[in-house]
């Protein structure tokens, strides 16, 4: 009877080990050869999709960078991130135009004196390019625009919530109804109609291995990996990046070494501005702007986000780059209708959260 209790307890030991490797295996190594495996099959059955799919997942990955930086300084998610892009996006559509609502109609409500498309030669399309300088005057100023926007909201909503000890509810209620009020000015003043930034038809190159890009999407990639650039030297090279990984790993240790806490906090929310500006507005130049976007592209953000590991600018990255891929890759593999393009990053994300919480480059402890 005893050595029938060992040998039972012996292989359920051994039994949950085995279990533990298989587990540690799948949620490690495993999960980066399925994702190896996956990027190797579409670069040789869906190369076009492949590529459409890593332009759109750099805007992914600009917001979700946002995102990890406010999560990391503040822990909390800004759900209002999204429409915060959208915004963004018709900051610079009414820089360009000086329109509001029924910019596409009659009766235009002409907001503006001065555009930047009043500039001279603002107009002239640049190279290949479907537009001219004066987009990217109007999305630098969105991107002015929409920092102070979220610095002042962080000083009027958000701040007196964390000078309460607020939770993480609370704080995910706010930026909800935030998110809500933003929507709902965008109905108002820009109307629901889809708005372009250009007209026309927009050229194409081919490309080495048979992929044909169209001049914008190649603007679209070398922009944004010229501010992943920017934004990784201002975090690991610069005494401000210096501080916020600081306050990230321990604020009240940050506070009492010195650091101006509440300096970072605005510098977090003016950076984030910044890159969901730039999202914001190379996203209306690939598609186009609706308000409802804001709330549909809330969930590839958050996926991106987690995909990588919250916290992770680096895992933001490739989490984006990863979530756009696999988006584009299912709909041209006809896996899905394009209508439910984003309900690919809801079901990763579910993933995710069940197979590997912490995310590709999270800590497992």
């Amino acid at each position: 009877m005893a050595t029938t209790e060992v040998a039972r307890k012996t292989f359920a030991d051994q039994f949950r080990e085995y279990r533990r490797i298989f587990t540690s295996w799948i949620t490690g190594p495993g999960l980066w050869l399925a994702i190896s495996l996956f990027l190797v099959w579409a670069f040789i059955a869906e190369r076009d999709s492949l590529i459409v799919g890593i332009v759109t997942g750099s805007l992914f990955a600009l917001g979700a960078i946002g995102i990890t930086l406010i999560y990391g300084i503040l822990k909390w998610g800004h759900f209002a991130h999204g429409d915060s892009m959208m915004l963004s996006g018709y900051f610079a559509f009414t820089f360009l135009t000086g329109s509001i609502a029924g910019a596409s109609q009659s009766g235009d409500i002409e907001l503006l004196p001065v555009t930047t498309s009043d500039l001279p030669g603002a107009t002239d399309t640049i190279w290949n390019f479907s537009f001219g300088y004066a987009l990217l005057v109007a999305m630098a100023l969105a991107a002015i625009v929409t920092g102070a926007l979220l610095v002042v909201l962080d000083r009027c909503i958000y701040g007196p919530l964390r000078r309460r000890g607020s939770g993480i509810v609370v704080y995910s209620i706010a930026a909800l109804g935030v998110a809500l009020v933003l929507r709902s000015l965008m109905l108002i003043f820009w109307g629901s109609d889809p708005r372009f930034y250009s007209g026309g038809i927009r050229k194409a190159t081919d490309l080495p291995f048979d992929i044909r890009l169209l001049y914008d999407q190649i603007f679209i990639l070398a922009a944004a990996v010229v501010l992943m650039i920017a934004i990784y030297v201002l975090l690991y090279w610069t005494k401000l990046g210096k501080a916020m990984r600081a306050m990230s790993d321990n604020a009240d240790l940050a506070r009492i070494s010195g650091i101006n806490t509440d300096r970072i906090v605005v510098w977090t929310w003016a950076i984030s501005g910044v890159l969901v500006a730039v999202a914001g507005v190379m996203l209306g130049l690939q598609t186009q702007l609706r308000p409802e976007l804001g709330f549909i592209i809330l969930v590839p953000l958050f996926a991106s986000a987690i995909l990588g590991g919250v916290g992770s600018p680096q895992g933001a990255l490739v989490g984006g780059l990863l979530i756009g891929a696999f988006q584009e890759v299912s709909v041209g593999a006809g896996v899905f209708d394009p209508g439910y393009k984003f309900t690919v990053a809801a079901i990763l994300l579910v993933a995710i959260l069940l197979i590997r919480p912490q995310g590709l480059f999270g800590s497992s402890r």
